[in-house]
């Protein structure tokens, strides 16, 4: 169930913005066993002004259409299972929405169970024991 906070600059259409969103879920699914139907994506547009990403940080050349990607999730993940995210994410807003891969700026969020409520002013998950160490949803 993790929640997805997309930064984009401005000037993109709604089918754009609906291949970003098929590309998150499919990585989050393919990288991490996210459960597709557990969506919740929030998609920003900014005026140039609104979003600056160094262009050179790293010696990661970066064009103005660089996008930022944050993800908030259980805590669960190890470091491998995190690259594979990334890498998969990458590769699929390349191919799937025509975004360079050096243009995917992302960052993981990790939270605690019993941080997260889905309404009805519960922490539904706060009860929850997973039983399986590599499936922190379950």
């Amino acid at each position: 169930m993790p929640l997805v906070r997309i930064d984009v600059p401005a000037g993109r259409d709604a089918a754009w913005y609906g291949k970003v969103s098929n590309a998150v879920q499919e990585a989050l699914h393919e990288a991490l066993d996210v459960p597709t139907a557990e969506k919740f994506h929030i998609m920003t547009e900014h005026e140039a002004a609104g979003l600056a990403i160094d262009q050179s940080y790293l010696g990661i050349h970066r064009s103005k259409e660089a996008v930022i990607i944050q993800a908030t999730l259980n805590y669960g993940r190890d470091a491998q299972e995190k690259e594979a995210f990334f890498s998969t994410l990458t590769m699929k807003l390349s191919t799937d929405a025509g975004i360079a891969p050096a243009d995917v700026v992302i960052n993981l969020i990790e939270v605690d169970r019993e941080d997260w409520s889905f309404g009805d002013g519960k922490a539904q998950l706060s009860d929850q024991t997973s039983t399986d160490p590599k499936n922190p949803r379950s």
